[in-house]
């Protein structure tokens, strides 16, 4: 066992104060710290994405956390892999090891539990043979901030998908919790987790697809969605469900043509349950309703 939990996603952008005014308008919120620009969910005490200025878009880093026997555990991985440890970069000079993935993306494992975050009201809906909620209208209030209380995984474009998924299950130390016909794949933490924190979707270059944030229900996702597409963002695919994983979902274009993600409902895997793999066909690989995904979904904008 190793990786037991998401800690934060880190971007490099060309223009960072563009990057926080749209995390902020995602119902984020932003402090600087050191040269960077650091994201935080209401109510967390802890980092969930770290902005960093550079010439191009790409993803900097991205952060597990995990148990401190179990990082010893990595270490010993990593070198029967041949995969070196690297120090810290100098803008973001955190604790934990570093190392890179064969796609070269920059990854950080430090001791670390996930930082509790807000709890949501129940969501009462009423259904045939069950009135949860009577005597009150359902509809939510027109104007409502929305803000999500987590950042529940990150999603990376690939070309090399199978040697990706067996370096995050094999040396890593995430488990594989479903995949799609080399399409995508999906693994979650060890101790009870998400469905997924972490996954691949293939592509001919790697990238940075998305980073997912859950909220309370999905009146939360379709007010969040609405609200930045007011704004004049640019709409990503939604509202829809997920196959793998189930969860609801919209998806926002951010400044740079990557995503962010608002879900709710999510599956979720105990650490003692007899979860199986599944590999479903295609036409499951990304939705079971909704519109029609994008063309542009799957395709990687980020710059080569």
């Amino acid at each position: 066992m190793t990786i037991r939990s998401l800690q934060h996603i880190a971007l490099t952008v060309p223009d960072p104060v563009k990057g926080r005014d749209f995390y902020t308008d995602f119902g984020l919120e932003a402090r600087e710290e050191g040269g960077r620009i650091v994201m935080r969910c209401q109510g967390r005490d802890q980092d969930q994405v770290i902005l960093v200025e550079g010439k191009k878009k790409q993803q900097h880093h991205v952060s597990f956390g995990t148990r401190a026997e179990d990082l010893e555990a990595l270490k010993q991985r990593l070198v029967q892999n041949r995969t070196r440890l690297v120090d810290a970069p100098k803008e973001t000079p955190l604790d934990g090891i570093w190392f890179r993935d064969p796609d070269s993306l920059l990854v950080n494992v430090c001791v670390a539990v996930p930082a509790k975050w807000r709890s949501a009201p129940e969501w009462k809906i009423n259904n045939p043979g069950h009135l949860n909620r009577a005597g009150v209208p359902g509809h939510p209030k027109r104007g409502a901030q929305i803000m999500p209380t987590r950042l529940g995984h990150t999603l990376r474009f690939t070309p090399q998908f199978e040697k990706m998924v067996d370096f995050y299950t094999r040396v890593v130390g995430l488990q594989l919790s479903d995949r799609a016909q080399g399409i995508v794949a999906f693994m979650r933490g060890h101790g009870g987790s998400d469905h997924h924190i972490f996954g691949f979707i293939t592509s001919d270059r790697p990238g940075y697809h998305h980073a997912s944030f859950e909220v309370g229900n999905v009146d939360e996702i379709g007010m969040g969605a609405r609200n930045l597409l007011d704004k004049g963002y640019r709409d990503g695919w939604g509202f829809g469900r997920h196959v793998i994983g189930s969860n609801f979902f919209h998806y926002i274009r951010d400044p740079w043509s990557s995503m962010a993600e608002y879900f709710c409902d999510i599956d979720y895997i105990p650490e003692d349950a007899t979860w199986k793999p599944t590999n479903y066909p295609a036409e499951d690989s990304l939705y079971v309703w909704g519109p029609k995904p994008p063309e542009a979904f799957g395709m990687n904008f980020e710059p080569a």
